[in-house]
């Protein structure tokens, strides 16, 4: 079944026998969208790296983004000198991006059942969070936005009135697709102990993320691990005990609902903190602020009038650290976030270079897409697709 089914997206093939409609045997096939990412970040300076692993899973870069960042900032020993105001940023962005996530999981996983309907309202609700970052980041995904020691940039001005105005109707379109899909019994009978996995499944293939929450245990990294002061937060861990395909979907949508009481606390905190976005140590911040100059690009002026006509000095440093990249010292990390999909890692080693020795990422659709075989030998055919689209798996995180 597939790459070319539907419901696999073009990227995914599923070798099931069969007994008429019964599934036998269930294996997974991919390395359909392997990319090399992470042999092409050994190639590639710290910062850079950055625009590599934004790629994989391409439904949520800031995740990406996120894990590497924490990992290159411990093994430079600055993680407590994050300013704050870039940690708010961080989070808020990722919280707009697991909404984004779960929409997307809802939509597509609407439309293989048939439903063409979810998949319009999910998509929706989606642009709205994308309009936000295109904003911010200039991108609609794929945002290298985070970077050792903060961001890229700061938010620009109109960036907490445009979500004022966009964040009531997300609530509004998310309560909708509730409406929509939670109680409808058409969508119950194909979910309801469907894709059934329960805890001791879970712990032994290294599932996380809605998979694991759906079989009421609340493991979520942002309580048990905080990063990024997530412990400042007021927020739960949605679980549900199903075990199946409805519970996880339930869960993603308790989590879109934490997640925009987030937002909201980080748009509070941004609104009355002011203050840098990258730390201060000149060897490796980034060194100029994008600003918008009179041709309605281009970088800080004062900068590029300090570069260009005043300093050498700074001439030769903006040079060296943009072409050449910072030191790392030797020494090797794993870091961790949690993903809209699961716990997300990055091991990195330095030898004490401009760039990472090895870049090697957890992805937790990889994990979480080896529960294909334990869900559906013994179910039917139309329930594969159901137990697949309930995993959530992204192929570009898959395989890398």
């Amino acid at each position: 079944m597939g790459p070319q089914h539907p419901s696999t997206h073009g990227v995914l093939r599923l070798i099931l026998e069969l007994d008429a409609e019964t599934v036998h045997d269930a294996r997974v096939g991919i390395g359909y969208l392997h990319t090399g990412i992470e042999k092409n970040m050994e190639f590639r300076t710290w910062t850079q790296g950055v625009t590599f692993c934004t790629r994989m899973d391409y439904l949520t870069p800031l995740f990406n983004e996120a894990a590497y960042v924490r990992g290159v900032e411990q093994l430079l020993g600055i993680t407590d000198q994050i300013p704050d105001r870039a940690n708010v940023i961080r989070v808020m962005m990722m919280e707009l991006n697991r909404i984004g996530s779960h929409l997307v999981c809802t939509g597509t996983g609407g439309m293989e059942l048939g439903a063409t309907t979810v998949m319009e309202f999910g998509f929706r609700e989606r642009e709205r969070t994308l309009r936000v970052f295109e904003l911010v980041t200039g991108l609609r995904m794929n945002h290298a936005y985070f970077r050792p020691g903060g961001v890229a940039q700061d938010i620009p001005p109109g960036t907490i009135d445009l979500l004022k105005e966009e964040l009531p109707l997300l609530k509004r379109g998310i309560r909708e697709l509730e409406a929509l899909i939670l109680e409808n019994p058409v969508l119950k009978g194909r979910m309801v102990d469907v894709g059934y996995l329960d805890l001791t499944g879970c712990m032994a293939l290294g599932v996380t993320g809605p998979m694991l929450k759906a079989t009421g245990l609340p493991h979520d990294l942002r309580k048990v691990d905080p990063y990024f002061g997530y412990e400042t937060y007021d927020f739960e861990v949605p679980v549900r005990d199903t075990c199946d395909a409805y519970g996880r979907l339930a869960v993603r949508f308790a989590e879109m609902w934490e997640s925009i009481k987030i937002v909201e606390q980080c748009m509070e905190r941004l609104e009355r903190n002011p203050g840098p976005v990258m730390v201060e140590d000149k060897k490796i911040a980034w060194p100029a602020q994008l600003a918008i100059g009179g041709d309605g690009m281009g970088n800080s002026l004062d900068h590029i009038r300090e570069i260009m006509g005043e300093s050498m000095e700074s001439l030769i440093h903006h040079f060296k650290l943009v072409t050449e990249g910072f030191r790392v010292p030797p020494g090797q990390v794993y870091s961790v976030v949690e993903s809209p999909k699961g716990e997300l890692g990055c091991h990195l080693v330095s030898t004490g270079g401009t760039r990472p020795h090895r870049a090697h990422f957890r992805d937790p659709g990889f994990n979480n897409l080896q529960t294909v075989a334990a869900m559906c030998e013994g179910a039917q055919v139309a329930d594969v697709i159901v137990a697949v689209a309930s995993v959530d798996p992204v192929l570009g995180g898959v395989d890398r």
